[in-house]
């Protein structure tokens, strides 16, 4: 939320790239880990079914979440005014144009980053049969297509509310993708973790710091700007090469980190892993938690009362999403368990 003060921490304050980026690539690493192994391991027509169906739930969350936002604008519309930007395809150009949101003819701004998953998931296949025939054929042509992307920035899907395209050029953003994949490949051999080298987490590292003083917000926090040059800020769009350098740094330094798997085991990343475990259901809800909110700053204000309130009472709801799903999916196990023995007895 623009109005949190809480997002003057979130990352993207703190160098080139966000949260989306990181998204991206750790879909590539997962997918290599749930779809790539599934190949072999389950067959062909069982992991294409996987991925459609999964596709499909990526479809459904986002027609929910559009849905969800129509309905809440449409009925706080009636007692105050809503900004424009809130959801543009409705309240600027009405319903009669609403069915090109469900074909992802047309993608609100705050309602964009599922479609790029779909599109990158549903490409997994033929990414996979790349990526075995080899490695590195397969990045260097995810690398062209990237670079021809940020030369003509023009090529990208349509979007009829956006001349420019999709704001998330999913032929530009497949190259992070995958190295996500390729870096669940190299992690893989090296038990589960990046190989480690000094000289390159020293480049790392200085990269993050001269991102972070560049990307800070100084003059939020009234604070004399020590940027050490005056760049404008990488598109995100195409995946900027600032940006693409940020996350690959950060995905570096943590991936081989002994640190980061130790912090993993501790009682807050055991808590983010129940995030990580139901991703799609607290994205779903957050979402639409992050409209409430705005709604609520802009119609009321944005004084600590509301800061507090809103952001405790958000993450509360987040984490009650988990510990739902999380009791679903135990007792879907224990159930799988317990039918075991049957089939066996019947066989």
């Amino acid at each position: 939320m623009p109005q949190n003060l809480l997002n003057r921490l979130t990352i993207r304050n703190l160098g080139f790239a966000d949260a989306a980026e990181i998204f991206v690539l750790l879909a590539g690493y997962a997918s290599w880990l749930a779809y790539g192994r599934g190949f072999p391991k389950y067959g062909l027509a069982e992991t294409l079914r996987k991925i459609a169906v999964r596709c499909g739930k990526l479809y459904i969350a986002q027609t929910m979440m559009m849905i969800a936002f129509v309905v809440i604008v449409r009925t706080w519309r009636n007692f105050t005014p809503v900004p424009v930007d809130f959801l543009e395809p409705e309240l600027a150009h009405g319903l009669s144009n609403f069915w090109r949101v469900f074909l992802l003819d047309a993608l609100p701004s705050n309602l964009n980053i599922l479609p790029l998953y779909m599109v990158l998931l549903a490409a997994f296949p033929l990414m996979f049969c790349v990526i075995r025939f080899n490695r590195f054929l397969a990045l260097g042509l995810s690398f062209a297509l990237w670079l021809l992307i940020n030369i003509d920035p023009s090529v990208n899907f349509p979007n009829w509310l956006d001349p420019d395209g999709w704001y998330f050029d999913p032929l530009a953003w497949q190259f992070l993708f995958v190295l996500g994949a390729c870096g669940a490949i190299e992690a893989g051999r090296h038990n589960g973790n990046l190989p480690s080298f000094s000289w390159l987490k020293i480049l790392c590292g200085g990269y993050l710091m001269f991102s972070l003083l560049e990307a800070f917000p100084w003059t939020q926090w009234g604070l004399p700007t020590i940027r050490p040059l005056t760049l404008p800020s990488p598109d995100k769009s195409t995946l900027a090469p600032l940006r693409l350098l940020d996350v690959l740094s950060i995905f570096y330094l943590v991936q081989s980190s002994q640190l980061a798997r130790q912090f993993s085991e501790t009682w807050l990343g055991q808590a983010l892993a129940l995030c990580g475990r139901h991703s799609l259901e607290v994205f779903t809800v957050g979402t639409v938690l992050d409209l409430i909110g705005r709604l609520i700053f802009t119609t009321f204000g944005e004084g600590w009362l509301f800061q507090i309130v809103i952001n405790i009472a958000g993450l509360w709801i987040l984490y009650c999403v988990t510990v739902v799903y999380e009791r679903k999916r135990n007792r879907a196990r224990e159930m799988m368990k317990s039918s075991e023995p049957k089939r066996h007895a019947a066989s």
